[in-house]
């Protein structure tokens, strides 16, 4: 089993499973609370944050929209609690994601929809066990057993059967510090793109929402933070317009007539001629729900010639807006590199009137409005119907430039810094079946983790 897995192991190190790992170490594996034990009613605005699986990053714990509880709730469900070294599972949906608890969790709590993994003490390195746990073939490994043909779902009994290879400590803290700056590099990257996007659409909010350089002109302020050329671009007034006071000059309209709006579909995936050897692009909103940042570099998925044929909407260009339209509603992305979608997208071909990076920030600002067009008692969906009549503050072509020209190297930084965190999540994965083989030694792993970085 260790060696199909694998491959050869040294002789010094255990095979064996993840539930006898944590058994010997003092901990357990143990699901979330019942939806009867916690209700949506029960979250509050300030206390104890609640990991749900959309908190779960590439091993870290992302707390943007995190859901809280209170305190008396969080101590009434203690052994819910989270503990720094604990690793949270996604129990349904994407079952192979994880995050390791760190410092800054500590006492949080495993929120409805959540597995937790304790490991106890003296036995495994937490760092090591999460890096071991995001092997590709362990990742796979979780996902073939899961159990469920519409949604996996994971369960104690499963994670308890996930196998693990044991080398002693020192060598176990040898490798997760390794891999772990890998992973702390990916980590910074994530941080700066999600600074560097927040800049875009702070911008993006002040001049398109809420006008600040109008209501300066207005008041008969200099706009704050641009030059006078730029300033001039705005109007010193305002109209009355179907979505109330906006700039004079501007328009609404509806987004389907500023921009292009189209979908996709499936080719048969029982012809062969559609998939073998495929080298286009073809895009479901799974490949969309891992990211972290506006931009889709890859898919798991390639057509051929054949299949993007059988695609109504074709090989869409580079550059195209992808935005999910179920399952759920509201991922996006802007395509790094020609793609053919599904029919779980709207695809938005931009142009000079509505750019990509200024359609990506009106969908953000908007979600809640694209949302609540969408229908379906199944799961939530919204068609290229109800999309399209959605309205749409226009600027002058001139200002609409001037905004994507400001914004784009912002952007140009953030794919950059995705396709680095790309190679370096590569060589981390490629390290780890050479370090737990014993096929590359620590130094030599050394060595080609500082090159890189």
């Amino acid at each position: 089993m260790p060696d199909i897995i694998y491959g050869e192991i040294p002789d010094h190190w255990e095979f064996t499973t993840l539930g006898e790992v944590c058994r010997r170490g003092g901990g357990n594996i143990q699901t979330g609370p019942f939806g009867s034990q916690l209700h949506a009613s029960d979250y509050v605005s300030t206390g104890i944050p609640s990991v749900m699986p959309t908190n779960i990053g590439e091993n870290r714990i992302i707390e943007d929209g995190i859901v809280r509880i209170t305190e008396a709730d969080a101590n009434r469900l203690a052994q819910h609690r989270l503990r720094i070294g604990d690793i949270v599972y996604s129990r349904r949906g994407d079952v192979e994601k994880r995050a390791l608890i760190r410092e800054r969790e500590d006492g949080w709590f495993c929120g409805t929809g959540c597995l937790k993994v304790r490991l106890g003490s003296g036995v495994v390195d937490p760092l090591f066990a999460s890096m071991f746990l995001g092997h590709p073939c362990i990742r796979e490994w979780i996902v073939r057993h899961a159990i469920g043909a519409t949604m996996p779902n994971l369960n104690t009994s499963i994670m308890s059967a996930v196998p693990f290879v044991v080398p002693p400590l020192a060598e176990q803290k040898a490798i997760a510090r390794i891999l772990g700056t890998l992973d702390d590099k990916i980590e910074l990257n994530r941080k700066m793109n999600a600074t560097l996007e927040s800049m875009a659409r702070a911008l993006f909010q002040s001049w398109f929402v809420d006008f600040d350089p109008v209501r300066a002109r207005l008041d008969g302020r200099t706009p704050v933070g641009m030059d006078k050329a730029t300033a001039d671009l705005f109007p010193a007034a305002f109209q009355d317009s179907a979505l109330g006071h906006i700039p004079q000059g501007w328009s609404v309209e509806p987004v389907g007539e500023v921009v292009v709006c189209v979908g996709g579909g499936t080719p048969s995936t029982a012809e062969p001629k559609y998939w073998e050897g495929g080298t286009h692009h073809w895009a479901t909103p799974k490949d969309l729900s891992s990211l972290q940042a506006p931009f889709l570099l890859n898919t798991d998925r390639k057509l051929t010639d054949a299949g993007v044929a059988k695609v109504s909407s074709g090989l869409l260009p580079e550059g195209t807006l992808l935005l999910s339209s179920r399952a759920p509603v509201g991922y996006l992305a802007i395509a790094a590199m020609p793609v053919a979608i599904n029919q779980g997208f709207i695809a938005v071909k931009c142009n000079k009137r509505a750019t990509n990076f200024f359609m990506l920030n009106w969908c953000q600002a908007n979600m809640a409005e694209i949302e609540s067009r969408a229908t379906g008692t199944t799961f939530a969906e919204i068609s290229k119907q109800n999309f399209r009549p959605i309205r749409v503050v226009v600027p002058p072509e001139k200002l609409m430039a001037d905004f994507t020209l400001i914004v784009f190297p912002l952007y140009v930084q953030i794919k950059s810094n995705l396709y680095q965190s790309r190679t370096l999540a590569t060589l981390r994965d490629t390290l780890l079946p050479k370090l737990l083989s014993g096929e590359l030694r620590i130094k030599d792993a050394e060595r080609i983790v500082s090159e890189t970085i």
